[in-house]
């Protein structure tokens, strides 16, 4: 290891959980997982096996990573048991996480006071928990929970925390900033001095953002020695959030001039992987957020537009494309092929870029984004549209109708029921169907009924399964007027889960638009030919 190589962990999947009105279900978990591994990131804290049905899910059956390494959290054993024995310790040494992160207490105030145990004994539960992870995992890390509150307070007490869990086998002991209350100068003093009794290359920062230096606090404690970063995309947690992995990356590598697990490939998708997560949490993407936000590179007329067209460095700190982002001209827009053509790249498509094609895409995008499609979050719904107006995509049905019905009702057994009923018109290789179907819900009924025509026509749709399904207001001074875009996440075996998206002022047919392009895609992407007529 190189002292220019800083290792990222990411804890979107349990600090992130954390934020107020995130709930990951264990195929968010997943999904998000994979964009992580994509990326480039080092390390990626899965959650806290045992402590909810949630996180037991998702360690049951972790997604396959290739580069960042799955960590279990969890907290160090309990006072008077051994870790063998600590039923807290059990579930995280027997998941599927090749790595373990345990907090525990660095502060002389927590000891005395919230756990009431003496202070060699807080030292001996960090010691015990983290030899026992070290021997039964690849690796083990320790969270110095409160680290700088308990540094200025009893800094021979916190470093003590520190030593134990490096002389019992940690690979990492991070340095928590809990409460989010210190500065970046004091950071750097207490970083520094740490390194002068453990080695940078073991030591981590974890800050939170209550004072809004998350990021800064970050980029500080490496500039004093750290050499592991913990955060969260987009700057998700409790309170005001934790260090935002998606700012502090960029920063490290293209202003500090440090390695990370992320090649030049990996740092422009930092703009997708940001917006991907919201779009995945149903949310609207921060438009200012730096680096990777619509506004971020934005200019709006007069002095500075003209300034940026002559040389972009009076008023753009860096090539947005570094990141995946584009400049925006307000007036004028000029940008957008550049990004057109970096997904034409991940998608296997070959073209000319100044192939008129292009420019009509291009176009076809803004329009679509304006009406209010997002292809950020739904990659095959991009895909489809690209490859459509190249000329690439077969014609495998066309629907020529469908009807939903809903029908509210006490049943004979005198339940309160709710049953859909879908009926579709369309047509395989030009001979026409028509079937009905009842579903769980207007969309399910959809589906089933589109099935009835197409799996016997294409077989290999039968194992496609619709995994997630939301649905985002974008008109909503509209009432029950508004436009709507639903976005569905599909999976079958051999594939990776895709996202597609529909946009409409009724939530049905927006259902539909999502449902078409997951039901081809899938086609697609098997090579299956069309039916002939």
């Amino acid at each position: 290891m190189t002292d220019n190589r800083v290792y990222l962990f990411d804890t979107t999947l349990r600090d992130g959980a954390q934020t107020q009105g995130v709930d990951f279900n264990a195929v968010d978990k997943a999904a998000i997982a994979r964009e992580l591994d994509r990326l480039g990131i080092d390390y990626i804290e899965g959650g806290w096996p045992g402590a909810n049905p949630t996180d037991d899910a998702f360690f049951a059956n972790p997604p396959a990573l290739k580069r960042a390494k799955l960590t279990a959290f969890g907290m160090t054993r309990r006072p008077g048991r051994s870790a063998e024995n600590d039923p807290g310790l059990a579930p995280l040494l027997s998941s599927k996480a090749p790595a373990m992160c345990m907090v525990g207490k660095a502060w002389d105030f927590h000891v005395d006071v919230a756990l009431g145990i003496s202070r060699e004994e807080n030292i001996a539960m960090i010691r015990d928990s983290v030899q026992l992870a070290a021997a039964r995992k690849d690796e083990a890390m320790f969270d110095a929970e409160h680290f700088f509150d308990g540094f200025k307070s009893d800094q021979d007490f916190a470093l003590a925390c520190l030593k134990a869990a490096k002389d019992a086998g940690a690979r990492w002991m991070v340095l928590c900033d809990t409460n989010g209350g210190t500065l970046p100068h004091e950071i750097f003093d207490i970083v520094q001095e740490v390194t002068k009794h453990i080695p940078g290359s073991h030591i981590g920062i974890h800050a939170h953002n209550d004072t809004g230096n998350a990021v800064a606090n970050s980029l500080a404690a490496v500039r004093a020695g750290a050499r592991q970063v913990q955060g969260t995309l987009n700057g998700l947690g409790e309170r005001c959030g934790n260090a935002d992995l998606i700012a502090v990356i960029p920063s490290l590598m293209l202003k500090m001039g440090f390695e990370t697990g992320l090649n030049a490939d990996g740092l422009s998708r930092l703009s997708h992987v940001s917006r991907f997560l919201d779009e995945h949490l149903n949310r609207p993407h921060n438009r200012h957020a730096p680096y990777v936000g619509e506004s971020a590179f934005a200019h709006k007329g007069g002095l500075h537009v003209s300034a940026v067209e002559k040389d972009p460095r009076t008023y753009e700190h860096i090539d947005p494309a570094l990141v995946g982002n584009r400049r925006h001209i307000v007036v004028s827009d000029q940008a957008g092929r550049s990004n057109i053509l970096a997904r034409f790249r991940e998608i296997g498509i070959d073209i000319e870029p100044k192939d008129p094609k292009v420019a009509r895409l291009v176009d076809l995008v803004k329009e679509r984004e304006f009406d209010g499609y997002a292809y950020d979050g739904a990659e095959a719904s991009f895909e489809l549209l690209a490859r459509d107006a190249l000329g690439g995509v077969p014609e495998y049905f066309r629907l020529s109708s469908f009807r939903v019905l809903d029908e509210r009702r006490w049943n004979a057994r005198g339940d309160l029921v709710t049953i859909s009923e879908a009926t579709v018109k369309l047509s395989v290789a030009g001979e026409p169907f028509m079937t009905v179907a009842e579903g769980n819900g207007p969309v399910n009924a959809l589906d089933a009924a589109m099935r009835k025509v197409l799996i016997p026509a294409y077989p290999n749709l039968e194992d496609l399964k619709l995994v997630d399904y939301k649905v985002r207001i974008l008109t909503p001074g509209d009432g029950t007027r508004a436009v709507t875009r639903v976005m569905i996440e599909s999976a079958a075996q051999g594939h990776d889960n895709w996202s597609t998206v529909g946009v409409s002022t009724n939530i049905i047919d927006a259902s539909y638009n999502a449902l078409r392009d997951a039901l081809v895609y899938k086609l697609y992407r098997d090579g299956v030919a069309p039916k002939a007529g």
